[in-house]
């Protein structure tokens, strides 16, 4: 997220991109279920907003936290205007679908998805997209898997880097950003 974090700043000339660690990650212990981090990651959220409340506040998480900014981003008491998935974990346990953080979203969501994610196919983001009261938008990462990286093979064959991969993905959330935020 470190990366994710310093790509997103540059490209949203951001007053402040801020990243946090679950406690669990510093217990080295397997993380426990999304629903048990939501008071923690709000907490944190209140924090930031207090901190700068004149600013837009965009929620950004990579797999389980970008879930997780969808439940925070659907609570009373946040608000936030936009949020940015990376690699949203959509398929559960046993081949449940994880939507319900979706369909009770209210502010501008954009998915950044490889299309060889096995946590989240692209059909099936499709038609929960379809059914999200939120606008959403999703940028594709050719070949990338559930945390974006592209074989090498495939970045030899499309003739790109994986920083040149990266880098359009972080444009298309800027322009979402832009898009959504400078539109309210």
């Amino acid at each position: 997220m470190i990366r994710w974090k310093n790509l997103l700043a540059d490209s949203l000339n951001a007053v402040e991109v801020v990243t946090f660690d679950y406690p669990y990650i510093s217990k080295r212990k397997p993380p426990p279920k999304a629903e048990k981090l939501v008071e923690f990651h709000s907490d944190f959220v209140k924090t930031i907003a207090a901190k700068y409340p004149h600013h837009p506040l965009i929620l950004a998480g990579k797999s389980m936290g970008s879930r997780v900014s969808c439940m925070v981003a659907a609570e009373n008491g946040i608000r936030a205007s936009a949020v940015v998935c990376l690699g949203y974990p959509l398929k559960g346990p046993k081949g449940s679908i994880r939507d319900e953080p979706l369909l009770q979203l209210t502010v501008p969501t954009i998915f950044v998805q490889g299309t060889k994610d096995g946590l989240c196919s692209l059909e099936s983001l499709e038609v929960v997209r379809k059914r999200m009261k939120a606008l959403s938008r999703l940028h594709v990462v050719e070949n990338g898997d559930h945390s974006m990286k592209i074989a090498k093979k495939n970045l030899e064959l499309a003739g790109i880097s994986q920083e040149e991969a990266e880098q359009s993905a972080v444009q298309a959330i800027a322009k979402f950003v832009s898009q959504t935020v400078g539109a309210s």
